[in-house]
């Protein structure tokens, strides 16, 4: 009998579905209805996204079709509650139900469901507004009561191969891939995401709005019918996680806490958009990379680190696990460029501040959803932040003031920056204090390798005392800092920060027998020196001297080029895709026991979380060698979507179950030291190093909502705005505010060239040459302009060529000079110091 009610029950809706296309149709525009099947077709104007809603028995959303394709499963999307007793959806029969059609607006309103405890009122309106369907879910609880779960709505899609994965509004992104089991479910608090289909470039774009004093949240799930569910909350405060502080649970389903909702009428506004997910998502065009690969890799694996709001890291959400001793978030923002990302790298740097710094500025080093890996005493339960359980990683000092520094320079908010200079002044001299001997070299929190302690990102080999990758990071950490010191007005700070640099790139070039890190016998620079005086890590740690040579405390050519050679050598003897941790194996006490033998994890196995650092080294010595370990990157993620911790140095197959999101900074290296994309917090910047292979590159950036069009060649670049283009053989600086383009040669703040003009038609201009003593260019658009031309020597004589027609002008006292020019056809303008 209970066979046979299902089978009629399934006959009915096809036969409803069928009366439905086969029913003679009133049709408006792009709605239709059927009165018959109680059911309602809308459909964008273009006809790639539509929906059919039945209201037979309440209310449900059987199809959403994409270029005609229903991406549903048969449940489709509803909306509902769960109490501890029983689960109540917008979908089980309800008398009652009407439609009411008013200017464009459709409005199923009637519907109640719940029961003594809980009683629901429920509203949903459509209407068309340009590419979108915009869906409005307005739900009146009758009573206040606590509740289990909550769908506000739920999407199942049909299977788990829908999409590849989602791009949420926080920078974020939800893996299909990695939900892999039952229940497998990932709990964020934001709404807006993008689905997309990495073989048809079908995307699906869901934007949320709620209203004032309301909270929105989203968890993602493996189904018991293998759907991928997207089930949405909004709620009168924010959602608690129900598993410590997990984002991530296996085999879980309810990821979020009970929780409290009120007497009250909730809104939720919807809009449904189709994307043509190739083209808002591309890379552009660029010759000898693989584009797909790149979009791919950095909409995965480099969004895969926002574990939430608040939380940005580099390991990710299916371990609940943020490293802040790691120097590369806002970088890897740089590389994804999305605006969402920048802002969510502010917050996540907000919360540290608050709640992982120390009042003495030491900066806790790790984040994660359970208690486990700490120092004991450390963990605190309610914000997840505490020591690492393998010694004090001294490296999250100089890290979270990098990441502070390269984020103003994304976000370009003073106020922001502002707001977190006590924090990194706190930071920075907590480690200026551990120079104990006042040598100009910072020290550890352990002494030795019989403490077995560690005191950087390699947490189980026992580097101490005096640790040169720790100091490298802390080098670039005072010069970036000093740069903000500047921006804020605080100069006094700013020479103390880069005396400070000074000091310590002295002491860290000196050889080993005179204090210093470089090794004569070797030709490379050692890991650390024991308090005992003792060498350690000479073994050719990649990191240590990538950083040396990427971070500018090695400038001599001579050590790069041993260096590098030799790093290189070693890589095509052992035909290796990526470099490894070291060369050569540590000493037996110094690395923990799950290091041995040789080579095994961080002694010895291949790790790329490191790589940007090893193509920022490279680039400027030998582009080809750079491009490879790029392409090999690439082409390991085509293979296995980087979804290891590390790769095996022998068989180089991906190992380790903690998914590292920094493999990604490989690719980050290629925007910032291939492509050149410099961002600075007052303008666009671009310092390309490009090789033959790569000409012809051509893509889009967008810079705090300005979109940059950018054509690069070598010694050939070109940059463009809806307001302004520049072409240049050297890397350059430019914004545009109204009249006013500002030119930062060299994308340096020393000297400037202000071109005012007479209208707000498009400024373009070539730059042809410029050095602090000649420089010319030539406006290519007409209009009547005013050139500044700052940061020149004051007083002084210079004879300035207007197609070739001279006069001679003096700088004030401030070194700048201005001239006037009404230009009605391509004007050249040369400059040049008087003799």
């Amino acid at each position: 009998m209970r066979a046979l009610l299902i089978l009629l029950r399934n006959i009915s809706v096809v036969f409803l579905m069928s009366l439905f296309f086969c029913t003679q149709l009133v049709s408006a525009n792009d709605i239709k209805y059927s009165a018959p099947a109680k059911t309602i077709m809308i459909s964008t104007p273009d006809k790639k996204l539509s929906l059919v809603v039945v209201y037979s028995s309440g209310y449900v959303i059987k199809q959403l079709r994409i270029k005609g394709q229903n991406v549903l499963s048969p449940a489709g999307i509803y909306t509902g509650i769960k109490t501890k007793d029983k689960a109540f959806f917008s979908n089980g029969k309800s008398a009652g139900v009407k439609l009411t059609k008013d200017n464009g607006v459709i409005k199923l309103s009637g519907l109640k469901y719940g029961n003594n405890g809980i009683t629901i009122n429920e509203t949903w309106e459509f209407r068309l507004v340009d590419d979108k369907i915009r869906w409005n879910i307005t739900r009146e609880y009758g009573n206040s009561t606590g509740l289990e779960d909550m769908a506000m709505p739920q999407y199942n899609f049909a299977n788990m191969s829908v999409w590849k994965g989602g791009i949420l509004d926080n920078g974020g992104m939800v893996w299909c891939k990695y939900l892999k089991q039952v229940d497998d479910t990932y709990g964020v608090h934001t709404g807006g995401v993008t689905f997309w289909n990495a073989e048809s470039g079908n995307a699906l774009r869901i934007s949320t709005k709620i209203d004032k004093g309301y909270h929105i949240a989203t968890k993602y799930s493996h189904s018991a019918k293998n759907e991928f569910t997207c089930t949405q909350y909004v709620t009168d405060s924010s959602l608690s996680q129900r598993y410590n502080l997990s984002r991530f649970v296996s085999g879980k389903a309810d990821i979020f806490a009970p929780f409290e909702v009120k007497k009250a009428t909730v809104k939720l506004e919807v809009d449904l958009q189709y994307i043509d997910y190739f083209k808002a998502y591309s890379r552009g065009k660029l010759p000898g990379i693989d584009a797909v690969a790149v979009r791919e890799l950095l909409n995965t694996t480099g969004r895969y680190g926002v574990v939430d709001n608040n939380i940005i890291g580099a390991n990710g959400w299916v371990s609940n696990w943020k490293c802040l001793h790691e120097p590369f978030f806002a970088q890897i923002g740089m590389a994804v460029d999305d605006k969402n990302y920048t802002k969510n790298m502010s917050a996540t740097l907000d919360q540290e501040r608050d709640e992982a710094v120390l009042p003495n500025g030491r900066v806790l080093s790790r984040w994660h959803n359970v208690p486990g890996d700490e120092m004991p005493g450390t963990y605190n339960a309610q914000t997840g932040y505490y020591e690492a359980m393998w010694g004090y990683t001294i490296d999250s000092q100089p890290d979270f003031v990098i990441n502070t520094s390269e984020q103003f320079d994304l976000s370009g908010d003073t106020t922001w920056l502002r707001a977190h200079q006590s924090t990194c002044e706190k930071a920075l001299d907590w480690l200026i204090k551990r120079d104990t001997n006042h040598n100009g070299i910072f020290e550890m929190m352990n002494n030795n390798v019989s403490e077995q302690k560690c005191s950087d990102w390699l947490d189980i080999v026992w580097a101490s005392y005096e640790n040169s990758f720790v100091n490298a990071q802390m080098y670039e950490a005072l010069t970036l800092w000093a740069n903000c010191e500047k921006v804020l007005g605080n100069r006094e700070k700013a020479t103390y920060y880069t005396g400070v640099a000074k000091r310590l790139k002295n002491a860290f070039n000196k050889p080993i027998a005179e204090g210093g890190f470089w090794s004569p016998e070797k030709k490379q620079y050692v890991y650390w020196r024991d308090d005992d005086g003792s060498i350690h890590g000479d073994n050719l740690v990649t990191p240590v001297n990538f950083a040396a040579i990427a971070f500018g405390l090695c400038d001599d050519q001579k050590r790069i080029g041993e260096i590098l050679d030799q790093i290189e050598a070693r890589a095509v003897k052992e035909n290796l895709f990526h470099w490894p941790l070291c060369f050569d194996s540590f000493r037996r006490e110094e690395v923990s026991g799950g290091n041995w033998p040789f080579p095994k994890y961080e002694n010895g196995d291949i790790f790329p979380t490191w790589g940007y650092l090893g193509i920022r080294a490279y680039a400027s010595y030998n582009k080809g060698i750079a491009l490879k370990y790029i392409n090999n990157i690439l082409k390991q993620y085509k293979n296995d979507g980087l979804s290891s911790q590390g790769y095996d140095r022998v068989t180089q197959a991906g190992q380790g179950d903690d998914i590292l999101a920094g493999i990604s900074t490989t690719i980050t290296a290629l925007y910032r030291d291939i492509y050149g994309i410099r961002p600075k917090w007052n303008r666009m910047g671009i310092e390309p190093n490009m090789s033959a292979s790569l000409n012809g590159a051509e893509f889009s950036y967008t810079l705090r909502d300005t979109v940059y069009q950018l054509k690069l060649s070598v010694h050939d670049y070109i940059m463009s705005t809806a307001g302004f283009s520049i072409k240049s053989s050297n890397g350059f600086g430019a914004t545009k505010n109204g009249t006013l383009l500002t030119f930062y040669p060299d994308n340096k703040d020393d000297i400037l060239l202000q071109v005012n003009a007479g209208s707000k038609k498009n400024i373009a201009m070539q730059i042809h040459s410029w050095t602090p003593n000649a420089f010319s260019w030539t406006m290519t658009s007409t209009d009547n302009y005013q050139f500044t031309v700052k940061g020149l020597q004051p007083g002084v004589n210079y004879k300035v060529e207007v197609n070739s027609i001279g006069q001679n002008i003096k700088t004030d006292g401030t070194g700048k000079f201005t001239i006037k020019q009404r230009c009605t056809k391509a004007t050249k303008f040369a400059v040049k110091k008087a003799a």
